[in-house]
């Protein structure tokens, strides 16, 4: 783009999220009409995203027109390709069919690499890390376009905020930070003489281990894990006993071991052959007691309590109460699936005919 130097607010711009400030806190930013707003997030976002292994939509722009959005999605045209990163549009210039076959890749006759194959299918996945929209044809995304997701967002902007936020829009900015909350997202940047929005989220790469997964499924989702493709490993008691991971730093029972033994195999796959680890397990207050005396039991007394306030606990809610629902429905949908299975069976079909 022959750019030598850094106009006023984009040094300001880069110094605040590539420098010290490291996207800490939201950004918003006040700038004439132009002084260089576009590039002064467009350059932070490409050069946050270059690293990135895996294809998924990880920063949104949203802009109120059409033509505005179609300029943007110019600049970022012309730095992302470079470092291998993909740019889509949501405007409306062409079909809503048009766009979602640009933005979404359909699945192929395969399954997830850690779930039974047996059983669930993948769903589709996205084409692009950034994406340019206006308001009306990203809620189109949101509510009818299968595989359109804001899971992995990391980056928000919203560009003129000012007239973003005077025109409802179909209620869009509430949609889509309450998509990006459901799934641990926590910051952003707007532009306000064309006001800017920047929110930075981030994105955890997480996996099942368990004993309803065939055992070469379960091998290549801990391999995974082991190179550092897989962030967090949800796991069973299967998961307890004799697996060695190096430089495993942290785990997490999510509920109270029954037994000290049971306490001890989870808690041994941290802190190994002299490294440093912890081992974090949630409470509820009846528990704490029991716990104590179970730690005792395995000579261990040095866990330290840590009590959690009751208004931070119910700002989680909402989102405790989603994942609990999608677990609903992902064992429902297994467990029809099994049954599908079972009555395919030979032996099925036969004692079908025998109770006749």
């Amino acid at each position: 783009m022959g750019i030598e130097s850094f106009f006023p607010v984009q040094e300001a711009a880069w110094l605040e999220t590539i420098g010290p400030g490291t996207f800490e806190r939201d950004i918003c930013i006040n700038s004439p009409t132009g002084s260089g707003k576009t590039l002064a997030y467009a350059l932070p976002i490409v050069q946050m995203l270059c690293k990135r292994k895996v294809r998924c939509l990880r920063a949104l722009v949203v802009l109120p027109t059409r033509d505005l959005a179609l300029q943007v999605k110019e600049v970022f045209d012309a730095i992302a390709p470079v470092v291998g990163l993909s740019v889509g549009s949501a405007v409306g210039q062409s079909s809503i069919a048009d766009e979602v076959s640009s933005l979404v890749r359909k699945p192929k006759q395969e399954f997830y690499p850690t779930i039974d194959e047996e059983y669930v299918q993948m769903e589709p996945q996205t084409k692009i890390d950034i994406l340019v929209a206006t308001p009306g044809r990203l809620m189109d995304h949101i509510n009818m376009t299968n595989g359109f997701s804001l899971e992995h967002l990391q980056y928000l902007v919203i560009d003129e905020t000012d007239r973003m936020l005077r025109e409802a829009y179909q209620s869009w900015l509430p949609t889509v930070i309450q998509l990006t909350h459901s799934t641990g997202q926590d910051h952003s940047w707007h532009d306000s003489d064309g006001k800017t929005l920047l929110h930075p989220l981030t994105a955890i790469r997480r996996f099942e281990y368990s004993r309803l997964q065939r055992e070469s499924t379960r091998r290549k989702t801990l391999e995974a894990f082991k190179e550092g493709k897989i962030d967090v490993l949800i796991g069973t008691d299967r998961m307890a006993r004799g697996i060695h991971i190096d430089g495993l730093r942290y785990v997490i029972n999510y509920d109270m071991p029954p037994y000290a033994k049971t306490y001890i195999h989870r808690a041994g796959r941290t802190a190994r052959a002299g490294e440093s680890g912890s081992c974090f397990t949630f409470l509820r207050k009846h528990e704490v007691k029991t716990f104590d005396k179970m730690l005792k039991k395995a000579d261990n007394a040095s866990c330290s309590l840590h009590s959690l306030p009751e208004e931070s606990i119910e700002t989680l809610r909402p989102t405790f109460s989603s994942a609990l629902r999608k677990l609903e429905e992902s064992l429902e949908l297994e467990a029809a699936k099994k049954s599908n299975l079972g009555d395919k069976m030979p032996g099925a079909s036969k004692r079908k005919r025998s109770n006749q």
